[in-house]
């Protein structure tokens, strides 16, 4: 059984910082691309920030030169440092992650059960 748990979460202050972390476990072969996506209240998931596995990453217009994502693949975990936040930035966090379980097994989407992060003005 996959499980991804993160932590992290909590109250800041606008212009604070938050460090986010996701770890993968259970039965892992290969874990493949990773994303971090947050969901505000009364909008739609959107996607935040995606790593792959060989560490290239891409992010939202909205987060860019603010969030940096990384990973370390000997711990199956994706982190997301979240600088200068705003309160725009209030939301439930998710990780995400495309992993094999075995080898020659699908590729499926695992996701984690989310970590709120609030910004207070």
């Amino acid at each position: 059984q996959v499980q991804l748990v993160e932590s992290g979460g909590g109250l800041v202050q606008a212009g604070g910082s938050l460090r986010l972390s996701c770890a993968a476990s259970g039965s892992i072969f290969n874990i493949f691309t990773m994303r971090w996506y947050r969901q505000a209240p009364g909008k739609q998931r959107e996607l935040v920030a995606v790593i792959s596995s060989g560490g290239s990453t891409n992010y939202a217009d909205s987060v860019k030169g603010r969030f940096s994502i990384s990973r370390d693949n000997a711990k199956n975990t994706v982190y997301l440092q979240m600088n200068s936040l705003v309160p725009e930035d209030t939301a439930v966090y998710y990780c995400n992650a495309d992993l094999q379980v075995v080898p020659y097994s699908p590729v499926r989407d695992y996701w984690g059960q989310g970590t709120q992060v609030t910004v207070s003005s």
